[in-house]
């Protein structure tokens, strides 16, 4: 019986370090065995007491144990989790963290279980926003609630704001102050509220992209200031809106530089100079300065331009390729004069065309060549298509309609020319009809 005692003692003292956190220093445990080796009728009671004291301890252990046991037959049993069992280090602390090998992965928290909830009843796209930025949905704290409760004052229907929080997530993580001032900031280039749900509808990262509020009201300050007006800056939040984003040190360089350009050229008012590349590429702010002095230098290399036919070109319709990556614009060229030279024309078509119409070098090279051949087998001439090189603006599709529609009425190129593929949808059907002798209905 003694030696039984001993063994229960020992194993409720192991038991209760490990499963309860009650520390039994090693003198209590000796004075416990000595008080059960000797079987004196005295330390009886006392061991009893201490015993049960222990088991008392220990309880609580046992029931997370058997607690845990039950878990992992239930977890086995739905097939939810591997168990592996691994041996205990002991003497020592239990550790309970999870290993390299197996990392422990916590829940949906509370508050992206109760964003889940609230998204889906503002009937917004989960899926879609996950896959656009994923980072909101981990956030602790969001305000979707306060944003619908705030575009609804302002005249946005619940289908808006759903469209836009599915293409634009982080628009829930700004504070009703934040869309206060911002609001008030577009209402100074905007007419009426309206306008602005339209364009947050259309695009909202014009409008949620930055949350520098100061930062906004300085460049809006600066762009003034370049002569640039209300529809100037209307168009620039709604096409290039991280114009609005970049650092006011980031866009006053690029001004400097483009009045570096114009005075280099021989030009007399950098300032109308700026103006005029602004207000024809509004890309222009969100492109280095390497970029698109390098492009620059490469149109003057490659058309032998001087420097007033430069000036020209970049403040001109010139300027809205500007922004193209370097390598694009290069091989775009290349491949434009190659294929005009296969057609028997000269350096001097080519400059003249790209002069001309320097959106042609927008056009990639598999484009361009299917559309020249397009206008080619439809009875037109090389020297019409550099005559009036906006034909190629078109879809190959409406160049191929247009030609089978003026095929009908038999339509001669050489006598009347190609003016009429450039020409609205309306203009040309009612010259369709004209030409055809019908009644117009």
């Amino acid at each position: 019986m003694a030696l039984i005692e001993k063994v229960n003692v020992v194993a409720l003292l192991n038991v209760s370090v490990l499963l309860s956190g009650v520390c039994v220093s090693s003198e209590v445990k000796l004075r416990l065995l000595q008080q059960t080796e000797g079987s004196s009728t005295d330390t009886g009671s006392d061991v009893k007491e201490q015993l049960s004291s222990l088991k008392m301890a220990a309880l609580p252990g046992v029931r997370v144990l058997l607690n845990l046991h039950q878990s992992m037959r239930l977890q086995h049993s739905l097939r939810l989790i591997n168990v592996h069992l691994r041996s205990m280090c002991l003497p020592g602390k239990v550790c309970t963290g999870p290993t390299k090998t197996n990392e422990f992965k916590p829940p949906l928290n509370k508050a992206n279980e109760s964003l889940l909830e609230n998204l889906n009843l503002m009937g917004v796209d989960v899926k879609k926003a996950r896959e656009r930025q994923p980072g909101v949905f981990r956030k602790a704290f969001t305000n979707e609630q306060g944003l619908a409760q705030f575009l609804q004052s302002k005249g946005a229907s619940r289908t808006v704001i759903a469209g836009i929080v599915s293409r634009y997530p982080r628009a829930i993580t700004r504070s009703i102050e934040h869309l206060e001032q911002r609001w008030d900031l577009w209402r100074n280039i905007f007419m009426t509220d309206a306008e602005i749900v339209t364009i947050l509808d259309r695009s909202p990262e014009s409008f949620f992209r930055s949350s520098d509020n100061g930062n906004l009201e300085k460049n809006i300050h600066f762009l003034i200031t370049l002569g640039l007006n209300t529809k100037d800056l209307h168009r620039l939040l709604t096409t290039a809106p991280r114009t609005f984003s970049n650092s006011l040190e980031l866009n006053m360089q690029m001004v400097e530089f483009l009045e570096d350009v114009c005075a280099e050229l021989g030009g007399t008012n950098p300032g109308e100079f700026v103006k005029a590349v602004i207000s024809r590429n509004l890309y222009i702010f969100i492109r280095s300065i390497k970029r698109v002095k390098t492009n620059i230098d490469n149109l003057k290399a490659s058309l032998k331009l001087n420097d007033a036919e430069l000036l020209a070109l970049i403040q001109g319709s010139g300027a809205e390729i500007l922004d193209l990556s370097n390598e694009y614009l290069k091989n775009n060229f290349s491949n434009l004069q190659q294929k005009m030279v296969s057609l028997g024309c000269r350096k001097a078509d080519i400059k003249n065309l790209i002069i001309t119409y320097p959106m042609v070098l927008y056009i990639g090279s598999s484009t361009l060549s299917s559309k020249v051949d397009c206008l080619l087998k439809g009875g037109i001439t090389i020297n019409q298509i550099i005559e009036k090189p906006k034909v190629l603006e078109y879809s190959i599709q409406n160049i191929t309609g247009r030609l089978e529609e003026l095929k009908k009425v038999e339509y001669d190129f050489q006598k009347k020319g190609i003016n009429i593929l450039d020409s609205s949808r309306k203009r040309f059907l009612a010259k369709i009809v004209k030409l055809s002798g019908s009644p117009e209905i």
